[in-house]
This record gives C-alpha cells, sequence and structure tokens, in this order.
C-alpha cells in the first residue's frame, strides 16, 4: 500500500480486481480448488513432526501423537527390553526398536508391518483437513477466495460447524482403522497366521462384515467430530480474532507521538494518520498459542469419550463370535449392539464409583496425556496453516482503521 492510497474499513472482505473486471470484459475463471493438496501435505508434515517430537523427547510415538493405528505395536511386541519391561533406556526409543526390528525380521519389516499404519494414519488426517476446508469454504465466503489472509475472519460457530462436519467424515472414513486397531493381537502375527498387516487388514474386515465395521462407532462419531469441533474453532479464533482484537488494542490505544517513534512504522497517510505494521513476532506466538489451546480444549472432549470408547471395544470381540457363528437375524445383531452400550456405562459406573466420581473417572490422567500431545499437535496446525498459505493466492493488504492509526496486516 502506497501512500495516498485509500484504507479499507476493518470488517471488510479483501478484494483484488482484475483486468478484465476494469475493462469490462468477462472476468476470468475461479483459481483450482487446492484444498486437497492443503489437506495432504498437512497431514504428511503432521505425522513427520510427531515422529521428530517423539525422538525429541525419547518416548515412542503413541504418547505424542494418538494414531487410529500404533505402527510400533508389532515392534515392541518382538523386543526382548520391552517384554521384560525394563526400565527406560535408549534401546526402547523409536529408532532402535525400528532397528531391532528389521536385524530380526528383515527389512521387509518396513512395509509389510509399519509402512500401513503410516500410511493410514496420513489419510485420515487427509481426509479430517481436507473436508474441513472445503466445508468452511461453503459456510464462509471469504474463506472460499483461498487468499493468504482471510478478512474478514470467520466467526466461532462457522469454524465450529465445519470441524463438526469435518469429524464426522473423518470418524466415517476411519471406522475400518478402528476396527483392525480394536481387534489387533500381536499373538497372531507372531504365531504365522497373518503374514504382514496388509494380510491381516484384509482378512479380519472380510470376517467381521459391515456390522463389525461399525461396531461402536457412534461413540467414534460423537469423539472426532465434537472434538474436531472444538479444536478447529479453538484454532482459528485464537489465530484470527484473537491475533486481531490484540493489535487493534495494542496500536489503537498507543499514542501518535509514540507511533512516530516506532519500528513498527509504515509511512503516514496525507491526512497525518500514521500507518503501522504489527511486529513480525506477534502473529506467529498466536499461531502457536492457537496450536496450543485446540489442543487442550479438544482434548476435554476427546479424553473422557476415549475412557468410554476403550471399555466398550473390549466387548466387539464377543460380538464378532456371535454374528460370524451364531448367525441370527439382523435386527437381533442390532439388539446386541444397542445392548452392548447399556452393558458399557454400567461397567463404566462401577469404575466410576470406585475412583470417586464420574469426573475423577473420566478425567483420570488427563494432565500427563494432555501435556505429551501438545507438541505434535501444535505442530501439525501449524504445518497446517503453513502449507494453507503456501497454495493461497496473493491478497490485496487488508487495513484495520482506528481513531488515529491505521494498522496494516500484509
Amino acid at each position: 500500500m502506497t501512500a495516498g492510497s485509500s484504507a479499507r474499513p476493518a470488517g471488510v472482505a479483501p478484494r483484488t480486481s482484475s483486468s478484465n473486471e476494469r475493462d469490462g470484459s468477462t472476468p476470468s475463471p475461479a483459481p483450482p480448488n487446492k484444498a486437497p493438496a492443503t489437506g495432504v501435505q498437512a497431514a504428511g508434515v503432521r505425522a513427520v513432526a510427531a515422529r521428530m517430537a517423539a525422538f525429541y523427547f525419547r518416548a515412542p510415538v503413541k504418547a505424542f501423537f494418538r494414531g487410529r493405528i500404533d505402527y510400533l505395536g508389532y515392534a515392541r511386541a518382538i523386543n526382548p527390553h520391552v517384554q521384560a519391561q525394563l526400565g527406560w533406556s535408549w534401546r526402547m526409543t523409536t529408532p532402535a526398536l525400528l532397528a531391532h526390528a528389521i536385524r530380526t525380521q528383515g527389512w521387509t519389516f518396513i512395509p509389510n508391518q509399519v509402512l500401513p499404519p503410516l500410511l493410514a494414519n496420513t489419510c485420515i488426517g487427509a481426509v479430517l483437513y481436507t473436508a474441513y476446508l472445503q466445508t468452511l469454504s461453503s459456510l464462509h465466503v471469504p474463506s472460499s477466495y483461498q487468499t493468504k489472509r482471510i478478512y474478514p475472519p470467520p466467526p466461532f460457530s462457522t469454524t465450529f460447524t465445519a470441524g463438526l462436519v469435518a469429524g464426522g467424515i473423518q470418524s466415517l472414513f476411519a471406522a475400518p482403522f478402528d476396527a483392525l486397531q480394536t481387534r489387533f493381537r500381536t499373538a497372531d502375527i507372531l504365531d504365522g497366521k497373518y503374514k504382514s498387516m496388509w494380510h491381516y487388514a484384509g482378512h479380519k474386515l472380510r470376517s467381521i462384515g459391515l456390522r463389525g465395521i461399525f461396531a461402536g462407532w457412534t461413540l467414534s462419531l460423537m469423539k472426532d467430530s465434537l472434538g474436531a469441533a472444538v479444536f478447529f474453532g479453538t484454532f482459528e479464533t485464537v489465530k484470527s480474532r484473537g491475533y486481531y482484537e490484540f493489535v487493534t488494542q495494542y496500536y489503537g490505544s498507543r499514542t501518535r507521538d509514540s507511533l512516530l517513534e516506532s519500528v513498527s512504522l509504515v509511512h503516514d497517510q496525507p491526512d497525518g494518520r500514521p500507518v503501522v505494521k504489527p511486529h513480525f513476532t506477534i502473529e506467529p506466538s498466536f499461531l502457536l498459542l492457537a496450536g496450543v489451546s485446540a489442543s487442550i480444549t479438544s482434548q476435554l472432549i476427546q479424553h473422557p469419550l476415549a475412557e468410554l470408547q476403550n471399555v466398550h471395544y473390549r466387548r466387539l470381540e464377543a460380538l464378532d463370535y456371535q454374528a460370524h457363528h451364531e448367525s441370527p437375524k439382523a435386527s437381533r445383531i442390532m439388539g446386541r449392539y444397542y445392548h452392548a452400550y447399556e452393558e458399557t456405562f454400567r461397567q463404566c459406573g462401577k469404575l466410576a464409583a470406585r475412583a470417586g466420581g464420574w469426573r475423577r473417572y473420566l478425567y483420570k490422567d488427563f494432565f500427563m496425556s494432555t501435556i505429551r500431545q501438545v507438541p505434535s499437535t501444535s505442530a501439525g496446525l501449524i504445518a497446517f496453516e503453513l502449507v494453507r498459505r503456501k497454495y493461497s493466492l496473493e491478497s490485496e493488504e487488508v487495513m484495520i482503521r482506528r481513531e488515529g492509526v491505521d494498522i496494516l496486516l500484509n
């Protein structure tokens, strides 16, 4: 923006006029939608960031990123140090576990046992990010422009709804992977029943059928949809609205003399109003704060539902046996699934009474679980935002006008 150009009032969406519009010709078609590419790359970067965080903190990756399928389960099952339940040592780090597995099983261990769950986790993350971007674009018009800076930012209700839809789509896509993870037994592979994860997945999905895949899906749907809604709603609110409100209050409350002496000063308007650009460290700080806040608030929803889900999943093997061997009517099978939920809540009630109440039971180990998950979740959201901006279009400069000062956001 140059001196003498008009400033856009706060609340007006950015818009760049093209040469076709200026000369009166037909406007050029909208740019292609890059949300799928953004979702895939963000999910991949998030997975890599989680691996790096696990290596840095010397702990298995599952402690830092709750993947749908544990890719180190088999590696731990064949490791003598893990099976002996020895104290922590470097032999229990992720690289050491993989190195031992490769020495004993050969290099085919990677494509047969490690690659399938890694691909599954990446695809599930890609579905979540892509569904969120597509839904947000449909609900919030400025988000559909795919510019680097979305202004005005979407309200919390919009991002909450987009996250709710994206979480539901992710839950539907992840149902087969959840079914496999729930029924996985390392002894089956150790005994030679299955040659690889690929073989195990194909055989198990055929044996449990569609009913087995979606057994317990109601709890999974609640956890994923509500968790993603709070996750993205908090992230977008702190990242955008929190940042805009902070710079507006901070620079808007300063005197004109202090603004003129500030290193953030860009230039003066012809009317004497100073134009300032926020310090370059403020926005990344809000981006990091948004990632931490989103991780903590989403855990408030997902942690207790995960406790209920773990209890319910223990009943699936019995339900699978009844559905596969007894061949009852479909209505009777659905009735058994319904009563399984009743039994789950009855058992959870007993566990809660033993723990001293529902709150203590459902939020047991909440603090440590959340602390372990914050690094990779924050890194994943930062990667998501950086990749989104990489594929976004250059936008017109956004200006927030306050009494006595104009704040240049781009």
